[in-house]
């Protein structure tokens, strides 16, 4: 039986032309129609999207390692005060946004108007896509890192993506990338800590690095994953926005919070900045009250945070065991997932993996085939532990 399926590109195109949008692509709606299926940009990197990835999975998934989402969360908090709101959610949740931000902007030390919040982080890198794309600039990235932002750019739009090697310890090579910097660059991109790598930078030099690029053009700082880090006050760069520099920060609640399903993330960037976005951006108003209002019971919610560590460096710590165990290298991580070399095929590898009933995702780069899995329960690490032994 054949499924019928809405592409990335098609959906785009009916939503941009839907929403009153025409006038702001301008001359470029029609090379943005034309671009080929989004699908197909990272074949070379992934085995296949992960939704097409999951829809192949067995009738009994026994481990989903292949979303980075915190299988521990949402908190109880949270989940008490999702069903609180359901009775008042036939209104617009204009209030619970607005405390929601309020309350964002009052931890950070930021004004309201440094403060967009979204459904996620992933419309907002979206709309730096759409905003940056349609410059026809470059946009600088490390290689390989969470690509969202220059491939959605190039792929779409009229951008060209500007590749930086990772350094021999997979990091971002912040050096290479700022010399990368000619008059065609519209945004640098920085994912940090990155993924699929999972490594982090030195906060001070990544500090200077943005207090320098940021003079010449926008530095886009991705913060999803900043909360498995050891500090994560000290490594944010929030810090160079509260002083003015030109850097956007993307968080989103999807990771250590648990809100992977629920959808709740923010933009922190200059005033005018966000005004510059906001044209590609619904903001609020994709929010929905009981999101909102389970996000206002679990920001900064201490005790569940340090809960879910907690869960997740004694998973991490068993894959680490379960590797080296098997003779395997992996990249220390300061997120929930790590990346390995291994020993076969990418895909053959995620192939006989998601067989026995554990979905991962796999990467090719620096001549070798590499797998990222997710820190799941312990069962699931276990599921893991079963289905790899069998093949590695």
């Amino acid at each position: 039986m054949k499924t019928n399926t809405l592409s990335r590109r098609q959906w785009l195109k009916t939503s941009t032309l839907a929403s009153g949008t025409v006038a702001l692509l301008g001359s470029n709606l029609s090379s943005l129609i034309a671009a080929p299926n989004h699908a197909n940009y990272g074949s070379k990197t992934f085995t296949m999207p992960e939704d097409e990835l999951l829809r192949n999975a067995p009738p009994i998934l026994k481990a989903r390692l292949s979303s980075n989402e915190n299988p521990f969360g949402p908190s109880a908090k949270a989940k008490k005060a999702l069903e609180e709101a359901i009775d008042g959610s036939f209104r617009y949740p204009r209030a619970y946004v607005r405390d929601l931000a309020e309350k964002i902007a009052s931890y950070e030390g930021i004004s309201a108007a440094q403060i967009v919040l979204s459904a996620g982080s992933g419309p907002v890198l979206s709309a730096a896509a759409c905003y940056f794309g349609l410059t026809g600039g470059s946009i600088i990235s490390a290689d390989p890192t969470y690509d969202n932002i220059p491939e959605d750019a190039e792929g779409f739009y009229q951008s060209k993506w500007v590749k930086i090697p990772l350094t021999p310890d997979y990091k971002h090579d912040l050096d290479a990338m700022e010399k990368a910097i000619d008059n065609t660059t519209v945004l640098v991109y920085v994912c940090n800590p990155n993924n699929p790598t999972g490594t982090v930078l030195d906060s001070e030099k990544l500090k200077a690095f943005c207090e320098r690029v940021s003079k010449r053009v926008p530095v886009f700082v991705d913060e999803a994953y900043i909360d498995y880090t050891d500090n994560p006050n000290a490594t944010t760069l929030i810090d160079c926005v509260k002083k003015g520099q030109n850097v956007i920060v993307a968080r989103t609640f999807s990771k250590l919070y648990g809100f992977a399903g629920l959808r709740m993330g923010y933009m922190i960037a200059q005033p005018d900045v966000i005004d510059k976005l906001a044209p590609y951006l619904k903001g609020a108003r994709s929010i929905s009250a009981t999101t909102a209002n389970a996000a206002m019971a679990a920001y900064q919610d201490k005790e569940f945070l340090k809960e879910a560590l907690e869960k997740t460096e004694e998973s991490k710590q068993f894959l680490y065991s379960i590797l080296k165990k098997a003779g395997y290298d992996y990249i220390p991580s300061y997120t929930n997932f790590v990346l390995f070399p291994i020993k076969m095929d990418g895909k053959r590898f995620t192939d006989e993996m998601m067989k026995r009933g554990v979905s991962v995702r796999f990467w090719k780069f620096n001549d070798k085939d590499w797998c990222r899995v997710s820190i799941g329960t312990m069962d699931e690490m276990k599921s893991f532990e079963e289905a790899f032994v069998q093949i590695a």
